[in-house]
């Protein structure tokens, strides 16, 4: 699955979508208002509260009901409480792995039946993974809910009944092939790889990518796989929201039936992760064969969802390319027209994180010359502190996200299940839109002096063979450019 920035409240592959929409109706809504205008001077503002009931059934297993009866369906929502992060060194790749072999049938479903099911039922579904957590939902008419929980709890509990080398090889032949294409076929597709792998150590489990290495997903035995299943899809792992257009006292009685029944697993036992820094600056070529243009990215370590400073990082990125009239957008792609798109922001993890700027050039523009300018725009930040109407402006946005983000019973599910799951509080993204709007510019000031150190990954993506494009290409690096691109790279004086 590939990183993308984003709230860790909605799905990192539709927040940037999201965002694009947030923005346009913001014009409409708060565009008007002078930029001047200070937030305190406005109308306080409450944030929506999703009403949820949450409980426990004795097996461990964490129920979330929400009642929502403006759409006649339900989102059955199911995470379970480990991702990459809980593999380890050479079997890396058994959480995206597992996330394909429980679409396959259980003791009950038949191979291959859980979709049918579902769609000719009118609803759909999905899974995803990341480094934190595995979901699996669904979203169907409220009158089929009890499909929903049957296909969910037999799974849960009667996967392994099912489960035999033919599936394996099946669902491990469409993970190789989803790595093929969305990383080993893709222009610079290895660049989290390297990325994750230059900023933390081996043994640190976000050294390593969610979607896992051919080697290690080659060597994955049906007993590996069984016992990956028997020690993290438990009921006492996992947490089950239910939203929608539900009664609440025959919802519970169901989840009763369907999920009691299911024996609580062993305790968890969860990887202790020490935060990172990095003593000095790497710098890192990877060349492409399939690249024609280059790119680079610039990532310093940073802190995890449950840290203070990270609401206070998500405000620096805004303030650095939330719009045209931030600072290094307003640079690098307005002003001095050397760049066609400027990201960055922070990237955080339940343990971890890391903050990023990704610079796409225009042709002919030189990464050496972009690169002095993202070090003079970030060095700046000391003497030229983001302002009050910088900070508001991602406040404002903040406003409209934290409404427009309710929308739908899947959309508040996946809040819902986020606070609980990572944070012990259902409604905790209410605290976070108000420790969000209540960011002040030194507290951006202090995160950006704080974290934007020397110690960090400056990345040059660069067509096959032409290091010189590079930035800064006199200077020592490392390629990292995998073997099969190596062998046919020109070696350059400055490499390492």
């Amino acid at each position: 699955m590939a990183r993308v920035f984003a709230s860790r409240i909605i799905s990192k592959y539709v927040y940037n979508l999201m965002k694009t929409l947030f923005r346009a109706l913001l014009l409409l809504t708060v565009g008007t208002v002078p930029a001047t205008v200070s937030l305190q001077a406005q109308a306080p503002f409450k944030v929506p509260e999703i009403p949820v009931e949450r409980y426990k059934l004795p097996n461990g297993l964490t129920v979330l009901l929400s009642r929502d009866t403006s759409a006649a369906v339900v989102a059955v929502d199911v995470w379970y409480h480990v991702g990459s992060k809980n593999e380890d060194v050479g079997r890396t790749g058994f959480a995206h792995l597992f996330e394909h072999v429980m679409f396959q049938g259980s003791q009950h479903i038949p191979y291959g039946q859980h979709f049918k099911i579902v769609e000719n039922a009118g609803g759909d579904l999905n899974g995803t993974t990341n480094n934190d957590r595995t979901n699996y939902f669904e979203t169907l008419p409220s009158n089929q809910l009890e499909t929903a929980l049957w296909l969910e709890s037999d799974r849960m509990g009667f996967l392994l009944q099912g489960f035999d080398q033919t599936k394996l090889d099946v669902q491990r032949d469409v993970v190789k092939n989803e790595r093929r294409q969305r990383v080993d076929n893709q222009p610079f597709g290895s660049m989290w790889e390297v990325v994750g792998a230059a900023l933390f150590p081996a043994s640190n489990p976000y050294s390593w990518p969610v979607i896992g290495s051919m080697a290690d997903l080659s060597a994955a035995t049906v007993d590996d796989v069984a016992s990956f299943f028997k020690k993290y899809y438990a009921p006492n792992n996992a947490t089950l929201a239910v939203v929608g257009d539900i009664d609440i006292a025959k919802t519970k009685a169901l989840i009763e039936k369907y999920f009691g029944v299911i024996q609580a697993g062993p305790a968890i036992v969860r990887p202790t992760i020490a935060p990172v820094t990095l003593p000095e600056e790497k710098r890192l070529v990877l060349e492409d064969a399939r690249a024609q243009l280059p790119q680079l990215l610039f990532a310093w370590p940073s802190v995890g969802t449950k840290n203070a400073d990270n609401t206070s990082l998500n405000a620096l990125g805004e303030v650095l390319t939330q719009d045209r009239t931030s600072r290094l957008t307003k640079l690098l792609v307005y002003d001095r027209q050397l760049a066609t798109r400027v990201v960055s922001g922070q990237n955080d993890y339940e343990d971890g994180g890391m903050f990023l700027v990704i610079i796409t050039p225009r042709p002919e523009a030189s990464l050496t010359e972009i690169e002095r300018l993202v070090d003079s725009t970030l060095n700046g930040l000391a003497t030229r502190p983001p302002t009050t109407e910088e900070v508001n402006r991602f406040k404002n946005y903040t406003r409209v996200q934290s409404v427009l983000g309710l929308d739908g019973a899947l959309r508040k599910a996946e809040i819902l299940m986020d606070g609980s799951v990572f944070h012990n509080d259902p409604l905790h993204y209410i605290k976070s839109t108000n420790a969000t709007l209540a960011v002040t510019p030194q507290m951006v000031s202090q995160v950006a002096a704080k974290y934007l150190t020397k110690g960090r990954i400056v990345l040059s993506m660069v067509p096959a063979g032409k290091l010189d494009q590079a930035a800064k290409p006199d200077l020592p690096y490392k390629n990292v450019t995998p073997a099969p691109e190596v062998q046919n790279a020109k070696p350059a004086s400055g490499q390492e």
